[in-house]
């Protein structure tokens, strides 16, 4: 971070009061240009592609291991960084002059599957990062997308590495329909897949990013909340609890941190205390899904989910279809469909009431597998 963004929170603070700088940093769906304690993962993966400091592909590369390891983010910084250093400059979508006007060196694309669900937002995707021309978000259909992705590399000069993310945890989106969506640019591209396992069937590259160790997880929040919070909010002591309890699972710890901050912040609190790094536990349940998956969703359904998180205490599927659907535009079938939706995708938890008799079927109520307080606060626009 320079002097600049240094004043400008400094700004921030001033006319906000708060102990809060920037929820940013704390966001567990946001990756910073230099990741905290992946050091050695970082070499790795430059490693095997060590050839596009020679102007080729790569091998293809699976970088895998649990949620909240860091992947993402590495993934996210060094794509980012090589395309500022050696990518190629970007061409027009339309460009038909094909000798001579590339400068011959490979370019380096991030597409994220939790929310390029389709072949459609997967060419979008991929021709935003590549082109100068901005894609229509309508009047194309996904055809006349891929032709374009087809003219774009249909020269030697124009390659590109692309880093799909989350293909093993996005239910919509597997490993054989990226590889079909890249068959018409497959001489031109390497892949590198990063989730949670190794494709079955995959023969190239892997590079396994274990869980964070404490100490080094302890490191990540504190780098992180040095830039979100004012100095001395977040202790180091609350982040070795925080830590522990996250069992080296980054996303949870960040998420508890956040759920912690704004707990404090509400208060009026000057810092944290042990009660809101309680509450930001509290709020992201054991087997969390990741809020980037959540914030991904169509809108509706994430005004679904707010509006749930409002409602009094349990309520059946039925009883909290019918108290959504009375504060909000959609019908309780609807609602219910939607929760049914969630529920199937594991947004949600499907779970038996517990005031159920025991005679004929028994209604269920479903429970939040997100980090509340962080989606509560995001989708709010905090």
């Amino acid at each position: 971070m320079d002097i600049t963004d240094r004043i400008a929170r400094r700004q921030t603070r001033t006319r906000e009061g708060g102990l809060i700088l920037d929820r940013g940093p704390l966001n567990p769906a946001v990756h910073l240009s230099e990741p905290v304690g992946r050091g050695p993962v970082l070499e790795r993966l430059l490693d095997v592609l060590d050839p596009v400091f020679r102007d080729r592909l790569p091998d293809d590369v699976a970088v895998y291991g649990p949620k909240g390891t860091g992947k993402s983010a590495v993934v996210s910084a060094l794509l980012a960084a090589l395309n500022d250093q050696i990518g190629r400059r970007r061409q027009p979508i339309g460009t038909t002059t094909r000798a001579g006007s590339a400068e011959g060196s490979v370019g380096f694309v991030r597409v994220d599957a939790y929310r390029a669900t389709s072949e459609f937002r997967f060419y979008h995707t991929l021709l935003n990062a590549v082109a100068d021309d901005p894609v229509p978000e309508r009047g194309v259909g996904t055809e006349t997308l891929r032709d374009r992705l087809r003219d774009h590399f249909d020269t030697p000069k124009r390659r590109a590495v692309v880093a799909v993310d989350h293909v093993s945890d996005a239910e919509d989106v597997t490993v054989a329909d990226v590889r079909r969506w890249l068959t018409p640019v497959e001489d031109s591209v390497s892949l590198a897949l990063v989730g949670r396992s190794v494709p079955p069937s995959w023969e190239d590259e892997t590079i396994h990013v274990p869980a964070y160790r404490q100490h080094a997880l302890v490191d990540v929040l504190t780098a992180r909340a040095s830039q979100a919070l004012e100095n001395g909010v977040l202790r180091h002591g609350q982040a070795r609890r925080i830590a522990e309890w996250a069992g080296g699972d980054a996303h949870d710890a960040l998420a508890a941190a956040f759920g912690a901050a704004d707990a404090a912040d509400r208060a009026d609190a000057d810092r944290i205390r042990a009660s809101d790094v309680d509450a930001g536990m509290d709020a992201v349940p054991d087997d969390c899904v990741h809020v980037g998956r959540v914030l991904a969703l169509p809108e509706n359904r994430q005004r679904v989910l707010a509006t749930l998180l409002d409602l009094d205490g349990p309520a059946t599927v039925d009883e909290a279809a019918t108290a959504i659907a009375d504060r909000s535009d959609l019908t309780a079938s609807t609602v219910k469909r939607f929760l049914y939706e969630l529920a199937e995708a594991d947004v949600l938890e499907r779970v038996a009431a517990s005031d159920a008799d025991g005679t004929g079927r028994r209604p269920s109520r479903v429970e939040t597998r997100f980090p509340t307080l962080v989606f509560r606060r995001l989708y709010d626009g905090g």
